[in-house]
């Protein structure tokens, strides 16, 4: 693992108003949340393919991009970002949906296969690496429906408020990751 901070956090999701409060777009929710929190505008970039912001948090300066593709091509917006800004997949940190966690779990991992993704396959893809971090989050599996029909619903209200509470566990360990301590950004979120 590399000792870089993260540089670039990115939120994988699907672009339009019928996808904006689906399970699928966890990812989005996070980085809007973060962007909000920095006090910071995501602007849409047609040469990154996103909504992008460069913006100070916790005393650190990160860049965050919401892909305006659908979730299978997130990984041309991802390597636009990366290349544009000379960005390493090791200071890249994907924030995305995770059905193989509870709802309103949330865990942070490095390297790894796509388990599924979509968004995840087409980004390892296009950085030609799966050396990068993932902060997966929890939306829980379904137990009667096919899980492309299950992703692409909203949650129900009390499944989203324990999606959100879980992003405040993050915050907590934010500055960790734009220092490159993830072992002990790890150890600390994951032990709550």
């Amino acid at each position: 693992m590399s000792a870089t901070g993260i540089q670039l956090i990115v939120g994988l999701g699907n672009p339009g108003a019928e996808y904006e409060h689906t399970r699928h777009n966890a990812g989005v929710w996070f980085v809007t949340e973060l962007v909000h929190k920095a006090h910071a505008t995501l602007r849409r970039e047609s040469k990154f393919q996103g909504w992008h912001s460069f913006a100070h948090l916790d005393n650190n300066d990160c860049h965050f991009l919401i892909p305006t593709t659908y979730m299978n091509h997130s990984g041309t917006s991802v390597q636009a970002v990366a290349n544009f800004y000379k960005i390493a997949p090791q200071a890249i940190l994907i924030a995305h949906d995770e059905i193989d966690l509870p709802v309103g779990e949330i865990r942070l991992k490095y390297e790894g296969g796509h388990g599924g993704h979509n968004g995840l396959r087409d980004i390892m893809a296009h950085l030609n690496s799966k050396q990068f971090y993932r902060l997966r989050i929890g939306v829980g599996r379904p137990t009667h429906k096919q899980v492309v029909d299950y992703v692409l619903e909203s949650p129900k209200r009390g499944e989203r408020e324990l999606i959100d509470a879980s992003f405040a566990k993050v915050y907590e360990i934010l500055d960790l990751l734009f220092l490159g301590q993830f072992q002990k950004a790890m150890h600390r979120l994951h032990s709550e």
